[in-house]
C-alpha cells in the first residue's frame, strides 16, 4: 500500500525525534512535584517507575507501529482494530480526546513559563500570571495564523536551547553537590504496607509518565520510517533509556544542592523555579537569570510546536471522513486548519486558567492538576484501547505483516495496563477536590454523544452500514528483504 511518503527516517533520526518531544519544559517544572508526591529524595523511584511504564507501553506502540506503519499513530491503530464491532467510533473518540489532552499538555508549557517568569518578576500576582499565560497563547496563535515555514529549524533551535539549559543545570548541580542532601532519605520513606505510600507512588508515576511522553512520536510518522520492524522498538527503548539517564542526573543533582524540604514550601523559589534556584546557589544570580530566559524560550517554543502539530490531528481525521467536516477546511490564503487551530488554542487557554483556579481552591499546584487531567483522559481511549488493539488485530488480522512482535507477549501489555490503571484508579484520591476520573468520564461520554450526532449526519454506523477497510492487511514492509525482529 502506497502512503505517498518516502521512508527516509532511520534509527538515529527516529530516536532523536522521540527524545526531542520527551524532554521539553517537563524536567524543569516537575522535579518539585515528584519530591512532593513521594515526600522526600526517594522521588528517584518515580523516574524509574515512569521509565518502566514507558518501556512496556512502548512495546505496544512498537508492534502496532511496525505492523501498521502509517501516518497517524493511535488514530490508525484504533481505526483498524475496532472497525469490526463499533465502526468509526473509536478513531472518532481518539480525536475527540486528543482535542482535550493535547491542549492540556500545551497548558503545562504555559504554566511552566509563568512559573519561571515569576523568578524574573517576583511581584507578579495571580491575575497578572493569568493575563501573561493568555497573552502568550494569543501570540502563539497569531504566529501560527500564517504559512508555517522553517518549522524544522524552529524545532532544532528549541531542542538546542533545551539541551543547553539541561546541561547547565546538571553541571551546576554537580559543582556544589552534597551527597548527604541527595541520599539521606527520611524515616519510613518506603512503606509498601501503608496505603499512603501507594497514593504517593501513583501520583509520582503520573508525573513520571508525563515526563516520558513522546517516546511514541516516531510512530505517528510511521509512513516515513525506514524498516519499521527494526526501527520502532529500538527507537522507543533507546530514547527512554537516554532520557531516564538525563532525568536521574537532574533529580539527583538538584537534590544534592537544594534541600528537598525547600521544594515543598510553596513560597520558596525552589518549589516553582527549581532550575533557577540551583543556578543561583551554585553559579550566581546572573547565571540563574540567563538560564531562566532559556527555559522561558523552551516553554514558548514547546507550546508553539505543540499547537502547530495538535491543530493537524482533527484536520487529518476530518479529511479521512472520521470527524466533523468543518475541521477539514484550510485557510484560503495560508493553508492552515483554521477551526483546529482556534479550537486547540481556546481549549489550551481554558485548561490553563481552569487548573490555576481549581488547583488553588483544592490546594494543588496547577501543574499537578493539568498532568492528572491529561493522563486520566489519555488512559481510556489511547493507552488501554491500544493494548486491547494488539490482541484484537492478532485475532482479526492474523495475516497482517508483523515485522516486529512484542517481546514476551502479552506480558508487556498486561504490565502497561496495570500501570495505567494505577494512575487512573488513584487519580481522585491523589487529587482530592479535582475529580479527574469524573472529568475524564464526562469528556468521553460527551464524545460518544458527539459521535452519535456526527454519525447520524454522515450516515455512519450505527445509522448506516459498517465500512470494513483492512488498509494494511495486504501491505508488506518497505524493506521486505530484512530479517523480522524476534518476539
Amino acid at each position: 500500500m502506497s502512503s505517498g511518503f518516502a521512508r527516509r527516517i532511520g534509527l538515529f533520526q527516529a530516536t532523536a525525534i522521540n527524545m526531542s518531544q520527551m524532554c521539553g519544559i517537563g524536567p524543569f517544572v516537575t522535579i518539585p512535584l515528584m519530591v512532593g508526591a513521594f515526600g522526600g529524595p526517594q522521588a528517584v523511584i518515580g523516574w524509574i517507575a515512569g521509565a518502566v511504564l514507558a518501556l512496556v507501553d512502548g512495546l505496544v506502540w512498537a508492534e502496532l507501529g511496525a505492523s501498521l506503519p502509517g501516518a497517524g499513530g493511535t488514530y490508525v491503530y484504533l481505526r483498524e482494530a475496532f472497525q469490526y464491532r463499533s465502526g468509526r467510533l473509536m478513531p472518532f473518540l481518539f480525536v475527540w480526546t486528543a482535542m482535550l489532552f493535547i491542549p492540556l499538555i500545551m497548558s503545562t508549557g504555559v504554566q511552566g513559563l509563568v512559573q519561571y517568569l515569576a523568578y524574573l518578576w517576583p511581584d507578579m500576582t495571580t491575575g497578572q500570571g493569568d493575563a501573561v499565560g493568555v497573552a502568550v497563547l494569543a501570540l502563539v496563535v497569531l504566529l501560527l495564523w500564517r504559512k508555517v515555514e522553517n518549522v524544522g529549524r524552529i524545532t532544532v533551535a528549541m531542542w538546542g536551547v533545551m539541551i543547553v539549559s539541561v546541561t547547565a543545570v546538571i553541571l551546576a548541580s554537580f559543582t556544589d553537590f552534597h551527597p548527604s542532601l541527595a541520599f539521606t532519605w527520611p524515616d519510613h520513606a518506603i512503606e509498601p504496607t501503608h496505603g499512603q505510600f501507594w497514593t504517593g507512588f501513583a501520583a509520582g508515576l503520573t508525573i513520571g509518565i508525563y515526563d516520558y511522553l513522546g517516546y511514541n512520536t516516531a510512530a505517528y510518522l510511521g509512513a516515513e520510517v525506514r524498516n519499521p520492524g527494526r526501527v520502532m522498538p529500538r527507537a522507543v527503548i533507546f530514547s527512554i533509556i537516554a532520557i531516564m539517564a538525563v532525568y536521574l542526573l537532574m533529580q539527583i543533582g538538584v537534590l544534592g544542592v537544594i534541600p528537598w524540604q525547600d521544594m515543598l514550601d510553596p513560597d520558596n523559589t525552589a518549589a516553582k523555579s527549581v532550575a533557577s534556584a540551583v543556578l543561583e546557589q551554585t553559579w550566581g544570580k546572573e547565571a540563574a537569570r540567563t538560564v531562566t530566559v532559556l527555559i522561558l524560550i523552551t516553554a514558548f517554543a514547546s507550546v508553539y510546536a505543540g499547537l502547530l502539530g495538535g491543530s493537524r490531528v482533527p484536520y487529518d481525521a476530518a479529511r479521512d471522513g472520521m470527524f466533523f467536516r468543518s475541521f477539514g477546511r484550510l485557510h484560503r490564503e495560508h493553508g492552515f486548519p483554521v477551526v483546529g487551530l482556534i479550537a486547540m488554542g481556546a481549549i489550551t487557554a481554558a485548561g490553563f486558567l481552569f487548573a490555576r483556579h481549581i488547583g488553588s481552591a483544592a490546594e494543588h499546584p496547577p501543574l499537578t492538576v493539568l498532568i492528572t487531567l491529561l493522563t486520566s483522559v489519555m488512559v481510556i481511549v489511547q493507552a488501554l484501547a491500544q493494548i486491547v488493539a494488539v490482541t484484537v488485530l492478532r485475532k482479526r488480522q492474523p495475516g497482517l505483516a508483523r515485522p516486529y512482535r512484542m517481546w514476551l507477549y502479552p506480558l508487556p501489555g498486561i504490565v502497561a495496563a496495570i500501570g495505567w490503571l494505577v494512575i487512573y484508579g488513584y487519580a481522585d484520591k491523589a487529587n482530592p477536590g479535582v475529580h479527574p476520573i469524573e472529568w475524564s468520564l464526562a469528556w468521553v461520554a460527551l464524545g460518544c454523544a458527539a459521535y452519535l450526532i456526527w454519525s447520524k449526519i454522515e450516515g455512519a454506523w450505527p445509522f448506516g452500514p459498517k465500512e470494513i477497510r483492512e488498509a494494511f492487511l495486504d501491505a508488506r514492509p518497505a524493506d521486505s528483504a530484512s530479517t523480522p525482529a524476534s518476539g
